[in-house]
């Protein structure tokens, strides 16, 4: 292949991942914006309020019948994103004061030192980005803040810290004050604690992936790490709910259900699992209602086996009855059960078991009727039959 095709090759290419210009001028559309009524009014009020304290405490703490001296035109901006998107990252309380006072700051430089209005307000607005994304405080106001001192030839450092400082403080008190009363996190978590990831573990994707996808994109943001991950999460546990439907519980569950009595024998209850092959029996009382569950692991915990060796006979000296009429040694199912047993009703939709069995360690779920007793139990295989049945 010759040079001249590779460039036409290549060009072809490079047409192909162009939009046609229908798709150019949907680009243009705004999109609609996922809030109901109650939020958008949330937001609304908080904006009256968060302006209407700033401007009268910023008033009288300048003691300036001079608007321009104590209040700041960028701080609207502010506001909107405070009280509209208080989830944002570039809404966070060290975002609104510090990208709204070391904007200032770089304006009030540019303003002092350049004396070409256009070159000052261009130099002001690109270093106070750069010093917005060195100091993790990047806020679109910020950019404002910096023209706006550029524009008023502010040639001290009061409009940095007597107003814009002053008017950032104000309005985040009043951000975490408003927000907290009607229901919204401000400040916003923006980065987990460190813990074990769990979530992960029943995912399709880990959190290294989102990493990855995200260090590709390589472009802010404007919801946090954490929330982005959330989201998804929560987008994956609703497309299985779309998927699986009405399954419930009930659909799902083996309902020919072997239990025991608190007073059964251990002899009995090691019998019946070995000869059923199970790893779990529900404890239930006459009524047939739950009050525990006997597993493999409260044998072997209950036998104090520490390992492989002389296992079988371990197992078999502690579940034979010793005959004295006192002993320390356990001898019925209700001495070595778990009492504390997570179960589900047989109309719940069995997606909702997702978390249980790929977070919760959980292995067997029994499931109860309206009337508390026992019809049947839900296995990790019984729920991973029904997920590649919606999925097959």
């Amino acid at each position: 292949m010759n040079t001249r095709t590779q460039w036409i090759l290549t060009a072809r290419q490079w047409r192909a991942t162009l939009p046609t210009w229908k798709e150019w001028l949907r680009a243009f559309k705004p999109a609609p914006i996922a809030v109901d009524t109650k939020e958008r009014m949330r937001a609304v009020i908080g904006g009256l309020v968060g302006v209407l304290v700033t401007a009268a405490v910023s008033r009288f703490l300048s003691g300036s019948a001079f608007v321009g001296a104590w209040l700041v035109a960028p701080l609207g901006a502010s506001t909107v994103l405070v009280f509209a998107a208080p989830a944002s990252p570039l809404a966070q309380p060290w975002s609104v004061v510090g990208g709204n006072t070391l904007s200032a700051l770089v304006g009030v430089v540019c303003s002092m030192w350049m004396p070409d209005v256009v070159l000052a307000s261009a130099v002001a607005v690109s270093v106070a980005i750069a010093v917005m994304f060195a100091m993790r405080c990047l806020h679109p106001p910020g950019g404002a803040m910096a023209l706006s001192a550029v524009l008023i030839h502010a040639s001290h450092g009061h409009f940095a810290v007597g107003a814009a400082l002053t008017n950032s403080l104000i309005l985040v008190t009043m951000g975490v004050l408003y927000n907290s009363m009607t229901g919204r996190r401000y400040p916003h978590m923006q980065m987990a604690p460190a813990k074990a990831d769990t979530k992960a573990q029943g995912a399709r994707f880990k959190s290294e992936d989102l990493d990855a996808v995200l260090a590709r994109y390589n472009q802010v943001l404007d919801v946090s790490r954490d929330d982005l991950e959330d989201l998804l999460q929560e987008a994956e546990l609703e497309g299985y709910r779309r998927r699986m439907g009405e399954i419930r519980c009930s659909d799902i569950m083996t309902r020919s259900v072997t239990a025991v009595e608190f007073g059964d024998s251990l002899q009995e209850a090691w019998h019946l699992m070995r000869e059923q092959k199970i790893k779990a029996l529900p404890v239930v009382d006459r009524s047939r209602r739950i009050v525990g569950i006997v597993t493999l692991a409260d044998f072997m915990r209950a036998a104090r086996v520490d390992g492989p060796q002389g296992l079988a006979a371990r197992l078999r000296e502690f579940v034979l009855p010793d005959g004295l009429l006192h002993s320390d040694k356990p001898e019925v199912v209700g001495q070595i059960m778990t009492r504390q047993v997570r179960v589900t009703s047989e109309d719940r939709h069995a997606v909702e078991l997702m978390p249980l069995f790929t977070e919760g360690g959980h292995h067997h779920i029994p499931v109860i009727d309206e009337d508390k007793r026992l019809v049947g139990m839900i296995t990790q295989s019984d729920f991973v039959r029904a997920l590649y049945q919606v999925n097959g």
